[in-house]
């Protein structure tokens, strides 16, 4: 059975930093396409970062340059490094493994920008 675990959100100013994690059991990362997606009140889940097999990122325009994801193989952990955020970021942020209509989601965590 896989289960996903984030952590990390919280409460940050604008312009301010936040690294979620993303920890799997029942799935090996590494072997898998990994993706972190948003929700905002309102909105549709948008993809905001993915990471590869081989360790290729990818990121819409809107994060692009201020978000970076990686992944820690002996932790079986991706992160999300957010920087320069904005209060347009705020959300519940999610990973999903693997990618695709039949994938794992994990319960969310809550990102909150405001001053």
């Amino acid at each position: 059975q896989v289960q996903l675990v984030e952590s990390g959100g919280g409460l940050v100013q604008p312009g301010g930093s936040l690294r979620l994690s993303c920890a799997a059991s029942g799935i090996s990362f590494s072997n898998n396409v990994v993706g972190w997606y948003r929700q905002a009140p309102g909105k549709q889940r948008e993809l905001v970062a993915t990471i590869t097999r081989t360790g290729f990122t990818n990121y819409p325009d809107s994060v692009k340059g201020r978000f970076t994801t990686s992944r820690d193989n002996a932790k079986n952990t991706v992160y999300l490094q957010m920087n320069s955020l904005k209060p347009e970021d705020t959300a519940v942020y999610y990973c999903k493994a693997p990618l695709g209509p039949f994938g794992s989601w994990g319960q969310g965590t809550q990102v909150t920008v405001s001053s």
